[in-house]
């Protein structure tokens, strides 16, 4: 009976990764044909994404605190009906306010969603069968990752960017039958510890601010912004310190295999999820390529992260996981210093051997790092340990993303995508790419830190 259980929860747990993650993804390949519907701006339609984004960070440490307090089944549940209903209205928007409004609450339902899927799978399992597990799981995002560009510039092309809510909204609602017919137990770690308000208000704002500002930090604004944010955030960390019962203890960082493990993973998603774009805008830019091929190239990556990761994980279970996550980012930082020599002159070959060793580095690196966290915490304090997985994610891809956004600015300017300027987008991506590669070794450094440390 417990197997039959495991077996479900996995089985949901994988499904939801995958749906989340290609619904956001899949959008991000429609956003033209919803700049022309809705008569976006550039500025504004670069928000379909990053209010996304900026949503999950925001909610995703409350949202461990109220899934620990009233259950992770349930925490699912409600995480799924939001996401479904505001994915439906979605459909119906009349401008772009109506449908920016909507990927807000996406962004809330799939907070939830991120932490009680995977703090289930962590309690679900045992020990020695949980790395497993969570390689399965995150094997769902690579899948997604790997498959939504295509999937959704298809469906985009033959019928529109509400096809892509219309082919996921029914398996959405799957999802949510499993989780109230065959999932029949429920896992409530912190049910008499109230909520911690005052925390949740002041992390939100801090995450806020410092996101927000940092995308904007070739502006003055955008420093005063990022500045205020760290203080705000500075304050969380004592407020938190004072509090009996935080929304995020942050005494676990005392604890030196979770804070390395979190600073490692933090690197890593900085360095690598504006790679996706760079390689994206070579491939269109520089070499001409349409879409449809560019698609097909930038699919090597995720593929042999959907291989590595259950391997990966599997090993965990016997081999320490900072190790393997030293050993993944290894092979990252090498794939970013040849896609730091990338130009137009370079051939296809020297292109996808990168991007294989870039998968191959980030299926390595994913399940063991993930697993080092969860497994770092005590049992009842799984929810926190998942809600700092999805944070230190959202954090660094949207970081990420606003890191090539300013060496864009500094070394190109607000300048059109037209060929007099390829050039500078060449170096611009060089130069991302070298910073990357330091972030790699940063999160080398970091997984090793703390390795004969005993679980918290």
């Amino acid at each position: 009976m417990n197997f039959k259980l495991e077996n479900i929860v996995l089985i949901v747990a994988t499904l939801t990764s995958f749906f989340t993650v290609f619904l956001s993804s899949a959008v991000m390949v429609a956003v033209p044909s919803l700049a022309q519907e809705f008569s976006m701006s550039n500025i504004v339609q670069n928000w379909v994404t990053m209010l996304f984004f900026l949503a999950v960070a925001i909610f995703t440490i409350p949202a461990g605190q109220l899934s620990a307090k009233y259950g992770l089944k349930k925490s699912m549940v409600i995480g799924s009906v939001i996401y479904i209903l505001s994915s439906a209205v979605a459909i119906f928007s009349i401008n772009s306010e109506m449908f920016l409004l909507c990927r807000l609450v996406q962004g809330i339902g799939v907070s939830f969603l991120n932490v009680a899927s995977m703090a289930m799978v962590v309690s679900a399992f045992k020990p020695q069968n949980r790395g497993k597990a969570i390689g399965i799981n995150v094997t769902g995002v690579y899948l997604a990752t790997s498959t939504s560009p295509v999937i959704g510039g298809f469906l985009n092309y033959q019928f529109g960017w509400k096809s892509i809510f219309l082919t996921s909204i029914p398996f959405l609602i799957l999802i949510l039958v499993l989780l109230i017919t065959q999932i029949k137990k429920e896992w409530i770690t912190m049910g008499e510890v109230p909520i911690d308000w005052k925390g949740c208000i002041v992390y939100s704002l801090g995450i806020l601010l410092f996101i927000y500002g940092f995308t904007r930090l070739d502006e003055m604004i955008g420093i005063i912004l990022t500045v205020i944010g760290i203080i705000v955030l500075s304050i969380f960390v004592l407020v938190e310190l004072r509090e009996k019962y935080p929304v995020f203890d942050v005494k676990f960082f005392k604890n030196p295999k979770f804070s390395s493990a979190n600073f490692a993973a933090l690197c890593a998603y900085l360095a690598t999820f504006a790679v996706t774009t760079i390689v994206n805008y070579h491939l269109q830019y520089i070499r001409g390529f349409d879409s449809q091929m560019a698609g097909l190239i930038l699919l090597v990556a995720p593929l042999i992260q959907v291989i590595m990761a259950p391997i990966s994980g599997r090993l965990s279970d016997r081999i320490n996981p900072q190790k393997l996550a030293a050993v993944g980012m290894f092979f990252g930082a090498i794939s970013l210093g040849m896609l730091a020599m990338l130009n137009e002159s370079s051939s296809l070959i020297f292109l996808v051997v990168a991007m294989i060793f870039h998968g191959l580095g980030f299926g390595i690196f994913s399940s063991p790092n993930t697993n080092a966290i969860m497994s770092s915490v005590p049992p009842k304090d799984t929810s926190v340990a998942s809600a700092s997985v999805a944070t230190m994610r959202v954090i660094g891809q949207t970081m990420s993303m606003g890191m090539l956004t300013l060496v864009f600015a500094f070394i190109m300017g607000d300048v059109p995508m037209i060929s007099q300027y390829f050039p500078l987008l060449t170096a611009s991506c060089q130069v991302t790419c070298l910073i990357c590669m330091v972030l790699c070794a940063v999160s080398v450094l970091a997984s090793l830190v703390g390795i004969k440390s005993n679980v918290g």
